[in-house]
């Protein structure tokens, strides 16, 4: 079946709208599922956030489409913003109607590998995990040399695709490189929610669902390949990631072990208020009240101790359907973590306001400090992306082209029982030359 309308202009319309802030009149293009689950309050405070951090829309770009299964067509947007960039994401029916709103950071570009990486040591592949729609890609990073070797699947948090991808920066890539430089093969893959961004406002949907079948596949994929151990494929989550891993590995019993970065323990909706005051504390100049306000309410409707699988997911917190929020609360992270009987990293940045020390780091370590196999790491000068820096941290921050910490690597690598470290050809070169001028200099001495 064709589309009927112009799928480019009505992107552009939608573009128009949101740079305007005229989220009433967009509401009004929502196909009946759309606007079941998203409010004009969840559009607005949505793009409030990311226009808090870019600044506000300069150019708006010329859409790109494609026909998605059935009759819908996928557009995506750019936006060129003062501080930055973003993408609008939709999907159209025939009639123009929306059945799909999402706002990303645009692909990384400039992407250069980090020092500690040696892309000489590994190979790269492409995959997919999953079937019909719920596939998804993903990326196999496979060590030179003969195995054994050991595997991790890296899991993310929210609609993330494998890089992980946050402005510039591509965190996952990151540390596939860098673990597979030490010998360790990874896999990464794209969200589905990233992918099919529609499953995520979908009645019934939960947290297993966004989890558990890919990851599963991940770690059951990596078990075939002929040069891993399968009795040694772990898993490695991060920020909501890391909080899902145990129940990933909770649901297989030969995963080998969990680390998990950032990991959250405090509820998700008070975590995002929490956060949001760092920001409006650190940046004076951002005027997040109408955010803060939104947010505040939405929370509150989502702790609600009567919330029920009946209420509207437009109520809640990110347009997630109440199924969601109810397994959350079910679901008891920390407990889980204990009860695996595995190793277990949980590494924490000192400078991560989004997952704090003082608050999430503390009921980790309550729990599973005096358990046997467990290590607990904080890396005081890093931030919620891993990355190193000084003072404190902010979104912006995460725009700025860094990598994820060199020590941050070498601790999961050396967890796994990964193969030594090999200097960079850099750092023997300066090492020769510094051994050479000692030389030199002992000569001049002795002569």
């Amino acid at each position: 079946m064709g589309v009927d309308i112009d799928a480019a202009s009505v992107a552009t319309e939608v573009a128009e709208l949101l740079r305007a802030e005229r989220f009433d009149e967009l509401t009004e293009l929502f196909a009946p599922r759309l606007t079941a689950v998203v409010s004009a309050e969840t559009v607005r405070a949505g793009w409030s956030g990311q226009i808090a951090e870019i600044g506000a829309v300069r150019v708006i770009g010329t859409p790109a489409t494609e026909h998605l299964n059935g009759a819908l067509v996928a557009a995506r947007v750019p936006l060129t913003c003062e501080r930055g960039g973003l993408v609008v994401h939709l999907a159209v029916d025939a009639a123009g109607a929306l059945h799909g709103l999402r706002l990303a950071a645009p692909a990384a570009s400039g992407w250069t590998a980090p020092d500690y990486a040696a892309p000489r040591r590994f190979r790269e592949r492409e995959i997919s995990l999953g079937t019909g729609d719920r596939a998804v890609g993903g990326t196999l990073t496979m060590p030179a040399g003969r195995g054994p070797v050991p595997a991790v699947v890296l899991v993310a948090s929210g609609p993330a695709d494998r890089d992980l991808t946050t402005g510039p920066n591509r965190p996952f890539k990151d540390l596939a490189w860098g673990l597979a430089g030490r010998g360790i093969a990874v896999l990464r893959f794209d969200k589905l929610t990233y992918v099919h961004s529609e499953f995520e406002s979908l009645a019934g949907f939960t947290m297993v669902e966004e989890y558990l079948p890919h990851a599963l596949a991940a770690v059951e994929l990596l078990r075939e390949q002929p040069r891993v151990d399968p009795a040694r494929v772990y898993v490695v989550g991060h920020s909501g990631g890391g909080k899902a891993a145990p129940r990933i590995a909770a649901a297989d019993p030969n995963i080998a072990g969990v680390a998990i970065l950032a990991g959250d323990t405090v509820p998700l909706p008070r975590s995002i208020l929490r956060a949001v005051r760092h920001i409006a504390a650190v940046e004076p100049e951002r005027d997040l009240s109408a955010v803060t306000e939104g947010l505040r309410d939405q929370a509150a409707r989502t702790e609600d101790p009567a919330l029920t699988a009946d209420t509207p997911a437009a109520e809640l917190l990110f347009g997630w359907p109440a199924s969601y929020w109810l397994d959350l609360r079910d679901y008891e992270q920390v407990s889980t973590a204990a009860a695996l009987n595995r190793p277990l990293l949980i590494i924490q940045g000192g400078r991560d306001y989004q997952v704090t020390v003082d608050e999430d780091l503390a009921l980790w370590h309550a729990a599973l400090a005096d358990l046997p196999g467990v290590t607990i790491s904080v890396h005081p000068a890093v931030d919620h992306m891993l990355f190193a820096g000084e003072g404190p941290s902010t979104p912006s921050s995460y725009l700025r082209p860094q990598h994820v910490d060199a020590a941050v690597v070498g601790e999961i690598a050396d967890w796994l029982g990964a193969r030594p470290a090999r200097a960079s050809l850099r750092e023997r070169l300066m090492n020769g030359w510094s051994r050479l001028r000692g030389s030199d200099s002992r000569a001049d001495l002795d002569g």
